[in-house]
């Protein structure tokens, strides 16, 4: 299991690359039908879902999964038939699997995506489509996410939400997406972000282990002394 603890060097993007959640044939399948006039016009596409799913993966609680494809979809996609509904489930489910697999082994989710905004706002990027796929699953079950510690959950969200685009009515977010230098920094950082989020929520604090007490040596009964 990941130790709880900040990204370490040992797992950093220079080290350890970013491990791919599906291939790009599934990739593909999955852009496909999300693309497809069979969705509707609501449900999220590839890059959202993606961001949506990878929250998944983090959350303190697992929502059962006809709630999160409800979330997804906006409703039931009109499937060709029982075995395309099973095949594009599974696609999803495995995305979010694999993204569990990738950080309870410390590792770094890769994400669909160049971490760099060159220079246009968020929201104009799919940087921007992500994150807001990703605050999605965090809105799905919002009072998990703050009930135990609601100052540490948005700190640790800031970077995602300031990202999304989402929070732009509100003028402390407003003038943090202006800063163009922040903003390009919490894109470098998402994958170790997203770490940060996984330990926070799924991996228990280290509690130091009791040191043994010491013996005491018993008196020797019935010694003489000389």
């Amino acid at each position: 299991m990941a130790e709880r603890n900040t990204v370490t060097e040992a797992n950093s993007p220079d080290s350890t690359p970013p491990q791919p959640l599906l291939d790009d044939e599934q990739l593909d399948r999955l852009d496909d039908f999300l693309d497809s006039d069979r969705v509707g016009e609501d449900a999220l596409d590839l890059i959202s879902a993606h961001g949506f799913l990878v929250a998944l993966a983090v959350a303190p609680s697992e929502q059962p999964t006809e709630q999160w494809l409800e979330e997804l979809f906006q409703g039931e996609p009109n499937y060709r038939d029982a075995d395309e509904r099973d095949e594009i489930v599974q696609l999803l489910t495995l995305l979010r699997d694999n993204a569990m697999a990738v950080l309870e082994q410390g590792g770094l989710p890769e994400l669909p995506f160049e971490l760099t905004l060159d220079g246009l706002p968020a929201e104009e990027t799919p940087i921007g489509d992500w994150c807001a796929g990703f605050m999605e699953a965090v809105f799905s079950d919002e009072s998990a996410w703050f009930q135990d510690d609601e100052e540490a959950a948005a700190t640790l969200l800031l970077p995602f939400m300031s990202l999304s685009g989402l929070f732009d009515d509100e003028p402390d977010m407003a003038e943090m997406a202006k800063d163009q230098a922040s903003q390009e920094t919490f894109v470098a950082q998402l994958p170790e972000l997203v770490l940060d989020l996984y330990l926070h929520y799924r991996v228990p604090p280290e509690t130091p282990k009791p040191k043994p007490r010491k013996k005491t040596p018993a008196k020797a009964k019935g010694k003489k002394r000389k």
